[in-house]
């Protein structure tokens, strides 16, 4: 930052240099709030979400929200880290969920976003963005009195010490914020009567990886968290004290994220890591459970079959391996052979949409028209109980276009190109939907919602790119 003041020799390159550091301000601001998660793979997985929930629900309870209105989300990033980004919505990045080592550690990551977001941070971020602007302009002011007065270099002086003023003043905002997300996570796990181990365990991991990557320890001013030392300081007391801090995790529910952690690795990890970490020799559930996965995706089905044999061969009708072993077969090019493996896993779990879309999937593949009748009804189902599902939407489509349905084929279209952000072609599919369904009719008040908001959204890329 300096640097950059540094070069601006004179007044007229003042505005610009302005600029830039309006810019970097902003970036900082929007590195708090963190990528948008739009921009990454959203990895949507039933067994995953519906742990996600039972290991949140307790927490969001305590922070005083509903738990149907707050989501847990997972994204396709190695890093470990997690972040809100407005809304009741939590991201959690995959490399954080299979470094963690039991699902407390998890659940006090989620309890400290969950201060982010009852604190309303993502809002009131503004205020420090605010903040730190009018440090910079009035420093910009004073510097360019000085100027004109005939002292250049004092009031660049004065320009470039502002400009780090403005930086910091947001930057301690910024820590204010975290150590409120901090404090407040440490009350919601103590009114859930969840430990705070798991908690002090993630930081002390964090720690651990910032000496790995030689982050300095000693100047907590140039970052927007607090020392992790000084944070793990603030906190052990405190969930020591705790009556929870002595309470084990439920036996089922770490369990459970074992085998979901596994999962997870199998899926996004390397192979080669995949199986350093869980060797053939390791016959746990987890152990054969990523293995299942990893097989799968490198090519080898017949060897991930074998895998999940052996897990349901161990739990005869669990609906997830059951699950797996219908993905399988389909994306071997097996649909009839996925059908009993995926029926029997909906009826086992008849309120999981995601398996139910699979299922339709499969319906549709085996390009039997016995089966769309059943598909369109399972699809259906799946949209009713979740409608953010682009997959679904898509095989949906597929149904209706067989069935010579072309109206509610494009509207299906439209769903999904407006659910992964492409208005520009979700407008003339919602468009064509509209001349082929009854006016005034749900399916039609459905396309004219989405062909206005995606006119809306098309004109609005069109001012910004002119």
């Amino acid at each position: 930052m300096a640097e950059l003041a540094a070069t601006a020799p004179g007044m007229a390159r003042r505005p610009v240099t302005l600029l830039v550091r309006m810019a970097m301000l902003l970036a900082l601001s929007l590195a708090f709030m963190a990528r948008p998660a739009l921009a990454q793979q959203i990895l949507r997985d039933a067994e995953t979400e519906a742990l996600l929930r039972d290991m949140s629900r307790p927490l969001i309870e305590a922070a005083g929200m509903q738990p149907e209105n707050v989501r847990i989300v997972l994204i396709n990033d190695s890093e470990i880290n997690a972040f809100v980004a407005g809304g009741q919505i939590v991201y959690i990045h995959s490399g954080l969920f299979t470094s963690a080592d039991n699902a407390n550690e998890v659940q006090g990551v989620i309890a400290h976003e969950l201060g982010h977001v009852d604190g309303g941070h993502i809002i009131r971020i503004h205020e420090g963005v605010e903040q730190a602007t009018s440090v910079m302009i009035a420093t910009l002011l004073l510097g360019a009195a000085a100027v004109a007065l005939g002292a250049g270099e004092a009031g660049m002086g004065i320009i470039a010490a502002g400009q780090q003023a403005a930086i910091g003043r947001f930057l301690a905002f910024s820590r204010v914020q975290e150590n409120s997300a901090d404090q407040a996570g440490a009350r919601y796990l103590a009114r859930a009567g969840i430990s705070g181990r798991g908690s002090l365990a993630f930081f002390r991991r964090l720690q651990n990886l910032e000496y790995r990557l030689s982050i300095p320890q000693n100047d907590g001013y140039a970052r927007t968290h607090p020392l992790t030392g000084e944070r793990i300081s603030r906190l052990e007391a405190t969930y020591q004290a705790d009556p929870a801090w002595e309470v084990p995790t439920d036996p089922a529910l770490e369990e459970r994220f074992q085998r979901v952690r596994a999962k997870l690795a199998g899926y996004v990890d390397a192979p080669r890591l995949v199986f350093q970490r869980y060797p053939e020799s390791n016959r746990t559930i987890p152990a054969r459970y990523a293995r299942a996965y990893a097989y799968h995706r490198t090519g080898h089905p017949e060897e991930s079959m074998r895998e999940v044999d052996a897990l349901l061969e161990s739990r005869p009708h669990d609906p997830y391996f059951l699950e797996l072993k219908g993905q399988i077969l389909l994306e071997s090019g097996r649909p009839r052979e996925a059908l009993t493996a995926l029926r029997e896993a909906v009826g086992i779990v008849p309120d999981q949409p995601l398996i139910a879309a699979l299922l339709g999937h499969a319906l549709i593949s085996t390009e039997d028209a016995a089966n769309f009748e059943e598909a369109k009804r399972v699809l259906r189902t799946a949209i009713a109980r979740d409608n953010d599902n682009p997959f679904a939407w898509y095989q949906l489509g597929i149904v209706y276009d067989r069935e010579g349905d072309e109206a509610r084929a494009a509207l299906a279209t439209a769903e999904r190109y407006n659910l992964i952000g492409q208005p520009q072609l979700a407008l003339p599919n919602a468009e064509r939907a509209m001349m082929g369904i009854q006016v005034g009719t749900p399916d039609w008040l459905r396309a004219d919602d989405i062909a206005r908001v995606s006119r809306s959204a098309v004109q609005q890329r069109g001012r910004r790119n002119r």
